[in-house]
């Protein structure tokens, strides 16, 4: 039987990507983590048929995330930093983790795989669990400053999936934020072009934000901040990048069809 057996190749696609930002970028991106597990990547479809905008775009989520959680970790004492829907992410390694406390929350088959490959590292903890019905709660402190990060996994579900989880969160935690990343109506149309393209025909994305207020306001939510990919992208890359990933970074960020969001929940 495969390792992967039942693990949707889109756990693979966001590693790919920073495997290979790494390797070609690494003055805007480096993962030291991720180029070690260079190997366990078996579905050569996901790099023949990803560009170099695509590559960028997995990472540029990527590192914005990390921006925002270093953020956040600087301002509190004492926090959790929770992923959501962790698949093989390596952020505990690119962050200074100072006195934070990391969960990596995923399916049992998910966290399996991660154990295989990942060391649990001193200040951090796997848990398995569905996200959405938030029993991994009970493995935290949930009256600590909270921050949930949730990378490329709400849009495979409905909006009111989404704001159903957002609604539980606010009955657990005393201070927490969230940060996700989203695209439009546009946006979801080429991902799920570009999943499909990658060998994966089954894994259908949903959910997408026209408006990052309205979004916010539906959710009864404070809206910390909401910021295209690609802004830091543009500026250290400059002219080492083709014209086309050029064009449509700065077509994404202008159109919002790719940002994060960050609520106060």
């Amino acid at each position: 039987m495969s390792d992967y057996e039942g693990i949707e190749d889109t756990l693979f696609i966001p590693l790919m990507g920073r495997i290979y930002v790494s390797k070609k970028f690494p003055e805007y991106f480096f993962d030291q983590k991720a180029l070690e597990m260079e190997n366990l990547i078996k579905n050569s479809q996901i790099e023949k048929k990803s560009s170099e905008y695509t590559m960028i775009a997995n990472v540029a989520r990527s590192y914005n995330l990390d921006q925002m959680a270093q953020n956040f970790i600087n301002q509190h004492d004492k926090c959790n930093i929770v992923n959501l829907g962790a698949g093989l992410e390596t952020s505990y390694y690119r962050i200074n983790r100072k006195n934070s406390m990391f969960f990596e929350v995923d399916l049992p088959e998910v966290i399996e795989l991660r154990e295989k490959y990942l060391e649990v590292g001193e200040n951090e903890k796997f848990i398995k669990g569905d996200l959405f019905k938030l029993e991994w709660c009970e493995e935290l402190d949930t009256d600590l400053p909270t921050l949930m990060i949730v990378s490329g996994v709400f849009q495979y579900f409905h909006e009111s999936d989404v704001l159903k989880f957002i609604s539980d969160a606010k009955n657990v935690f005393e201070n927490a934020e969230l940060i996700f990343d989203a695209t439009n109506k546009f946006g979801i149309k080429f991902t799920n072009f570009y999943v499909k393209r990658t060998g994966n025909s089954s894994a259908r994305m949903y959910f997408y934000v026209e408006n990052a207020d309205g979004f916010a306001k539906k959710a009864d939510c404070q809206l910390i901040e909401c910021r295209g990919f690609y802004k830091d992208a543009i500026k250290i890359l400059n002219k080492k990048t083709g014209l086309y990933t050029k064009i449509s970074m700065k077509v994404a960020d202008r159109r919002n069809n790719a940002m994060i969001i960050h609520l106060k929940i």
